[in-house]
């Protein structure tokens, strides 16, 4: 009885998971997976994550099990930093690469100093209105499911946010590089589209990586694959012995 007190002990204290989310998962996709790994295992745990990513976007994605559910909000209201690349010249519905390319125009009377000043103005305090194509609610429905109906949501409660850093680190046109420092809840694809349209030429988010989350760093993350061996050999260790 006390070796399965224990082991019940054990499943119920939970950990924060560090993942490299890969392109093209939903920060759900993720969550689904773990929660299934530690359900198969035998380690049933609750599962939640501290700040969404797009699809379309990778890097560091926390995880928190079992208790550590609890701190989920102490860790969403962190600054993030994030590296990435946007496309000017063009534009999307979402801002970012999930949708179409449409209304393309030349870039080629831009230069990297007007490009370096006007990105450098963005740094500040801004209300911000979230896109269509996001996971913010209205009504009880998710905006992208709204967007996905055709349905375009004028009155989208805008937020505000701090962007502390907007670095470019390299030009490559219609390609602009980038580092941005940025508080929570601030939509990186709609920085991308302000600065296309600051520019006069359009632009939209053609990649995105997520360095941290405060002092949690992309380098000490784990892919799924990596993650969910770690878990298993967790389940094999918690286990009960055999009696031998």
């Amino acid at each position: 009885m006390d070796e399965q007190r224990d082991r019940e002990q054990l499943l119920d204290e939970g950990d924060f998971l560090l993942i490299d989310k890969p392109l093209d998962w939903t920060s759900f996709d993720v969550v689904a997976k773990i929660r299934n790994t530690y359900k198969q295992s035998g380690l049933k745990r609750k599962v939640g994550h501290c700040g969404t990513l797009d699809p379309k976007a990778t890097g560091l994605l926390i995880l928190a099990t079992g208790r550590k559910t609890k701190e989920i909000a102490s860790l969403e209201v962190l600054d993030k930093v994030y590296d990435g690349a946007i496309k000017l010249g063009v534009m999307t519905e979402s801002h970012d690469s999930e949708t179409s390319e449409y209304g393309h125009c030349s870039t080629a009377h831009l230069t990297e100093n007007t490009i370096r000043s006007v990105a450098a103005g963005f740094v500040g305090m801004h209300q911000q209105q979230p896109p269509m194509h996001s996971a913010a609610w209205h009504n009880g429905k998710r905006l992208y499911e709204h967007a996905r109906k055709g349905v375009v949501i004028e009155e989208r409660k805008a937020k505000e946010i701090v962007i502390h850093r907007f670095e470019i680190t390299h030009i490559e046109l219609p390609m602009v590089y980038f580092i941005l420092h940025v508080s929570k809840g601030a939509y990186i694809r709609v920085i991308a589209h302000e600065l296309g349209t600051a520019l006069g030429v359009g632009g939209y988010l053609a990649s995105l990586r997520r360095v941290s989350i405060g002092t949690w760093q992309l380098r000490s993350s784990r892919t799924v694959s990596d993650t969910i061996e770690v878990i298993l050999q967790q389940a094999s260790s918690a286990s009960p012995g055999d009696g031998r």
